[in-house]
């Protein structure tokens, strides 16, 4: 008998990168183990290297994660307890954890409804004598207002951690993530842009003295064996991950690419098929360029949830990025926020509904997604009728 079910469609397919790129994964991680250098090294100075040419920023810097890059931005700009820190409620947690595992205060500010990001035209009034940083998120693989950022953090003499976990290769005004900031954080989790076989991730800056006291900050604040300088910790990149991720770095744009062209098919075929009064599509703001990290709608926040049990059962991936604002989250009540207090955030939080997004993702794949939402929105208007 011939099973006519249609293939699952996942929400991110990190096999495919693996498969097309095996030979040359497989040798690198094999140079890695014959090496018999695991820590630092060649391999890990080459991948700073190239990336600070990709970004290009002067330095770049390997990290055990994206939570550990953000870390490292802050302990060096001695960002402590008394000091707060400006950034958005409606990302991921590491975000916020970051600041609050430095001890310092987060401040909260809406996003724009739009493009999901900080609002610059709210930071102003959240800055007091006692904020170190502002910490703006690129959510989705979108730049945040950048321009308006960087003049006010400029005006008020406030450095910007520029936390671009989601955007490697994205820019705002031609210049590319990693290179907007005092201080940029990337993530290489295996479903980012970039992504490496585990965790990892990178600093960039131009600042030479913020590179020194980061690359001895990751290595438990030793900037000459057995002599520590800092209270830092382990927050070293494994060379294995240093390897793969500079046989991935050239294919880079091309893959970025493939993510802005699934995006644009996606935009077709939700006109195609009529869903366009259903679903919010992704605002792309013209000052940079999108990679879509994520493909991110907003549908009606009564039907999110039914829609996500129905996509699921139907076999195609989904994920809501994200279901709680930060200030909802329960280990930040003590900051004493309530419902209501950043309606942008908690709207977009109710409302949003990541689709699958890889780029590899092929034009029908991406129709059965749309043929199953459209089943979903032809039985509910019907059961409504």
């Amino acid at each position: 008998m011939i099973d006519l079910t249609p293939a699952p469609v996942p929400l991110c397919d990190i096999l495919g990168q693996y498969q097309s790129l095996q030979p040359e994964i497989d040798a690198a991680v094999l140079r890695v183990l014959r090496s018999g250098q695991a820590i630092l090294g060649p391999e890990v100075a080459a991948f700073e290297r190239e990336t600070a040419d990709y970004c290009g920023a002067k330095f770049a810097l390997g990290c055990g994660s994206g939570t550990d890059a953000l870390l490292l931005a802050l302990h060096a700009l001695d960002v402590g307890p008394g000091d707060e820190v400006i950034l958005p409620p409606f990302t991921f947690f590491a975000t916020v954890g970051s600041v609050l595992r430095v001890g310092a205060k987060p401040v909260f500010v809406d996003i724009d409804p739009l493009t999901y990001n900080i609002d610059p035209t709210q930071i102003e009034a959240k800055i007091t004598p006692k904020t170190k940083a502002i910490m703006p998120v690129h959510l989705f693989g979108q730049c945040a207002d950048m321009g308006e950022i960087q003049a006010i953090a400029d005006e008020n003499r406030i450095p910007v951690i520029e936390d671009a976990a989601q955007s490697f290769g994205s820019s705002f005004d031609g210049k590319r993530c990693g290179t907007l900031g005092a201080v940029s954080c990337f993530s290489y989790y295996p479903s980012k842009n970039i992504g490496t076989l585990g965790d990892a991730g990178a600093v960039t800056t131009d600042d030479e003295a913020l590179h020194k006291k980061m690359t001895a900050l990751r290595n438990h604040g030793s900037e000459v064996k057995y002599y520590h300088k800092y209270v830092g910790w382990n927050a070293r990149i494994d060379a294995i991950h240093a390897a793969i991720l500079r046989v991935k770095l050239p294919h880079t744009e091309a893959w970025v690419e493939g993510r802005r062209a699934a995006a644009k098919r996606y935009d077709t075929l939700i006109e195609q098929y009529s869903l366009h009064g259903f679903f919010h599509r992704p605002t792309v703001m013209p000052y940079g360029r999108h990679t879509f990290n994520q493909y991110v709608v907003r549908v009606p926040a009564q039907h999110r949830d039914p829609l996500v049990k129905h996509l699921k059962a139907e076999g195609v991936g989904c994920e809501v990025y994200y279901p709680l604002s930060l200030h909802q989250q329960e280990c930040v009540q003590h900051l004493g926020h309530r419902e209501g207090d950043f309606p942008n955030s908690e709207a977009a939080a109710r409302a949003v509904l990541a689709l699958p997004m890889f780029p590899e993702i092929t034009e029908a794949q991406q129709r059965r997604v749309l043929d199953v939402c459209a089943g979903y929105v032809k039985q509910t208007l019907k059961m409504v009728a």
